[in-house]
């Protein structure tokens, strides 16, 4: 694997980091701009919908410059993002350096995998795309809980003054390791956007949008919940999230391993079980090492579903697999911000910390229904198919009766 990959993975490493950071610190950042928690939340809103926008207009935007060129574009802006956070004198400044930030996500990922993919022989593709996005996954094992603890003990402006350090290093080894590629051929755009009128492609992203959302109701709301109901003390939430970051490595694998067997049976269970999964945990936030096993199957069960997701919309996009592909990490940010939005308001509304479960449990069970519906409407247009196929007479026969 050439040294470029690392360079990619320093930045994914980065980008995972600010992106899931955030949540350990939501109480520290709320008390320093006094601000409720829920409005805090909408640091992790405002980011993910950042990434909704950004993933398809960047890449839109990366086609016209040499690919090397952009993802070192897309890690200033990154860097930029996470200064201005680092500094914000106000809430509004610091929800504005996450947008900044959040621009570089969903292009960086999409970009970076086609920059990997070309780095190795044909046969070793997959497996460089994979060392790019172990960064992401890394991140949520060390950078986050690294970056939670350094925030509850120092501050979590030291935390964003680290992340963007971390953005200058893969800048750099962007700038010294990854090879000049040639500027890509102009991106066909109505060709790339017909796909969208495929159902399936919408069905697909749609799933993506309610099963990961389901995560993030709970997930986003981790730090209040653990401290307030299971009684933990500020500390100990680094080490939930690294158990959370552990189920998200492992369920990423699993999910990864049987979804190229049997796709849509492992989104019928992943989904299936998150759903229930997010419902006990309203019950098991009031038990220490029940809360602690149900955060870990939270990361499992919600990362499994991330590479089948992600697979069936470029099976369904197949013609123009470049903007869908972009545009699905985009909707996993919706479903973020989607949910995000909506634990907050059920917190705001006094239904306590541990009704956003409610909520995650809820988005995860119609992501199910959706899975359902979308493999049926692929065997009715299976069979459809089948009998055009097999040809069937234009006029049919009648008997005649004397």
């Amino acid at each position: 694997m050439p040294l470029a990959l690392l360079a990619l993975a320093i930045g994914a490493f980065g980008i995972g980091t600010t992106e899931f950071v955030i949540m350990g610190l939501l109480p520290e950042v709320a008390g320093d701009f006094g601000v409720s928690i829920p409005t805090a939340g909408l640091l992790v809103t405002g980011y993910a919908l950042g990434v909704v926008i950004g993933a398809p207009l960047m890449t839109v935007l990366g086609t016209k410059v040499p690919r090397k060129r952009m993802l070192m574009l897309l890690m200033g802006l990154f860097i930029a993002g996470n200064l201005l956070s680092a500094l914000a004198p106000n809430f509004a400044v610091m929800l504005i350096g996450r947008v900044i930030a959040s621009l570089a996500h969903g292009a960086f990922f999409g970009i970076g995998s086609v920059v990997a993919a070309e780095l190795v022989a044909p046969d070793k593709k997959a497996g460089a795309i994979a060392m790019m996005f172990t960064g992401l996954t890394v991140a949520n094992v060390i950078g986050v809980p690294l970056g939670t603890l350094i925030g509850q003990s120092v501050g979590w402006r030291v935390t964003f003054g680290i992340v963007a350090a971390l953005g200058v290093v893969g800048l750099a080894g962007i700038a010294k390791l990854v090879p000049e590629l040639p500027r890509p051929e102009g991106v066909h755009l109505r060709h790339e956007l017909a796909a969208f009128k495929n159902a399936q492609v919408l069905l697909a992203m749609a799933m993506t949008v309610l099963g990961f959302g389901g995560v993030f109701a709970a997930i986003t709301y981790i730090a209040p919940m653990m401290t307030h109901i299971a009684g933990f003390a500020d500390g100990s939430v680094t080490w939930l999230l690294v158990l959370f970051g552990l189920g998200m490595v492992g369920g990423n694998l699993i999910g990864g391993k049987f979804a190229d067997r049997a796709l849509m049976p492992m989104l019928y269970v992943s989904l299936g079980a998150l759903a229930v999964v997010l419902a006990l945990f309203t019950l098991t936030a009031h038990n220490k090492i029940a809360a602690a096993v149900t955060i870990a199957l939270i990361g499992a069960l919600g990362f499994a579903t991330v590479p089948p997701l992600q697979k069936r919309v470029l099976d369904q996009a197949h013609g123009a697999p470049t903007l869908a592909s972009a545009v699905n990490i985009g909707a996993f940010n919706l479903g973020n911000a989607l949910s995000a939005w909506l634990g907050g308001l059920v917190i705001a509304a006094g239904f306590g910390y541990t009704a956003p479960n409610w909520v995650g449990a809820a988005l995860a069970a119609a992501a199910l229904v959706l899975a359902f519906l979308s493999a049926a409407l692929e065997r009715r247009d299976g069979a459809r198919d089948t009998v055009v196929a097999s040809g069937t007479p234009a006029v049919q026969r009648t008997p005649v009766h004397h």
